[in-house]
């Protein structure tokens, strides 16, 4: 098996981690990895990529990575935060953003959720129509008491769907016909409706719209972007001022999961906005971004020790400690978030040896609990370790507690010039003792 610049470099952190017995059996039987340098160069990127001409906030969808060492390393890298949950919100403020750097999207925001966002000065994109209604009562009852007119430095919004359709995974695509997400644009009356609603609220100056993420074409995003500008243009028109000044236009750049390869890249993201909505780029608006995954997933990963393998039906399984409660979705949905996996020795070097089709299962107590099945690898043995690539966003970040497995470690990874491998703690293994802790024990 040969290796990559990027994979040589995973085998370097692997080997290092397992010298500092951050990876080892019994005591360290799976631990993820966040490459540190990769995430800045992936920032640096998505910055340079858009033009100096438009005013811009990227900021990290907090989902893709919630944990907050991890959020505070972007801020320092210029990013802001978008939350969707009053969890994700207190991990953005605990990560030192400021509420003008942060946007809140979710579907299902309370009173007490919208409350604390305008009080704060947080961004807010409403999703629905009743959603408004509560942000009129509040606004009213902050106006009343003590605050001005506007009640809020809140920047708010309305979150649209655009409606363009579907990308290749379904429960990704967030601009179908009949998304959950948003108003939906081309249902009947909803348009003069939400002109209506931008006409009778002066401090409504924000649209949103995200049409999906992974499996969504970049043609497909900008079509639905391209519609959120038109509307946009459509507001100040019809209002007959500038009231509309900004358009967060979501994240959702996907990610390649087959190899190394960074591709598509925020430059052909941003190439293909300005063939479809060139107006998003005249300066008439400020933006807002909301990229996740394709900042983090192909910097990081996750290792697994094998504890044990076998042969069933004539065919090698190997047991590792990585399974659906750090791949959710992949032993879920194995054929729509396939992972990479590398096979390593026990001192952490790329294994060498005719492939061999063989089962690479988790430790829950589930059948289907397999990262991958028939997987063509040098023939795994028990101490040997396998690598799950691509996993910097969500898997362990995201975990899935079944049979009350414990968290793993999270390690931050830097490598300096000289080739020394440096971590340091974003999160610390759970023990059983916190296991008992989030039992109600």
């Amino acid at each position: 098996m040969t290796n990559s610049p990027a994979g040589e470099r995973r085998e370097r952190i692997l080997r290092a981690a397992v010298r500092d017995r951050l990876v080892e059996p019994d005591s360290a039987v799976l631990a993820a990895f966040v490459d540190l340098d990769g995430v800045a160069a992936s920032v640096a990127a998505l910055q340079k990529a858009f033009p100096d001409s438009v005013n811009v906030l990227h900021t990290f969808a907090a989902k893709a990575n919630c944990l907050v060492p991890v959020l505070a390393e972007l801020r320092d890298l210029g990013m802001g935060c978008e939350v969707a949950s009053p969890g994700e919100l207190a991990q953005a403020l605990a990560a030192g953003f400021a509420p003008e750097q942060i946007v809140y999207d979710s579907p299902a925001k309370t009173r007490s959720d919208l409350r604390q966002a305008l009080e704060l000065g947080v961004a807010v994109n409403a999703d629905n129509f009743e959603e408004l209604a509560r942000i009129d009562e509040i606004l009213a009852a902050r106006a009343s008491e003590s605050a001005p007119a506007s009640a809020s430095a809140s920047r708010i919004g309305v979150r649209l769907n655009p409606q363009v359709g579907g990308g290749g995974i379904v429960e990704m695509s967030t601009a179908t016909a009949t998304s959950k997400f948003g108003i939906a644009l081309e249902d009947d009356g909803n348009r003069q409706r939400l002109l209506a609603a931008y006409r009778d609220r002066p401090w409504l100056t924000w649209v949103h719209a995200h049409v999906g993420s992974q499996g969504c074409p970049l043609e497909l995003i900008a079509q639905g972007i391209a519609k959120a500008v038109a509307f946009a243009d459509e507001v100040n028109a019809t209002c007959g001022r500038r009231q509309v000044t900004g358009i967060d236009i979501g994240g959702g750049l996907p990610v390649n999961f087959a190899d190394d390869e960074t591709a598509p890249g925020f430059d052909d993201y941003v190439a293909t906005l300005q063939a479809h909505a060139p107006a998003l780029f005249t300066g008439a608006y400020r933006i807002v971004t909301e990229f996740g995954r394709s900042l983090l997933a192909k910097n990081g990963f996750t290792a697994a020790c094998v504890e044990y393998t076998k042969i069933s039906g004539g065919r090698p399984i190997a047991i590792t400690h990585a399974g659906a409660q750090v791949a959710t979705r992949t032993v879920f949905m194995p054929a729509a978030w396939p992972l990479r996996l590398t096979a390593h020795g026990p001192d952490g070097t790329l294994k060498q040896g005719e492939p061999v089709p063989q089962d690479i299962a988790g430790p829950c107590c589930f059948a289907g609990d397999l990262l991958a099945e028939a997987r063509p690898l040098p023939l795994l043995t028990p101490g040997d370790i396998v690598a799950l690539l691509d996993t910097g966003a969500y898997y362990s970040s995201t975990p899935f507690h079944y049979n009350s497995l414990p968290d793993p470690a999270v390690h931050g990874v830097r490598v300096d010039p000289d080739g020394h491998v440096h971590f340091h703690p974003l999160r610390q293994a759970e023990t059983v003792d916190d296991v008992l802790s989030r039992s109600g024990h």
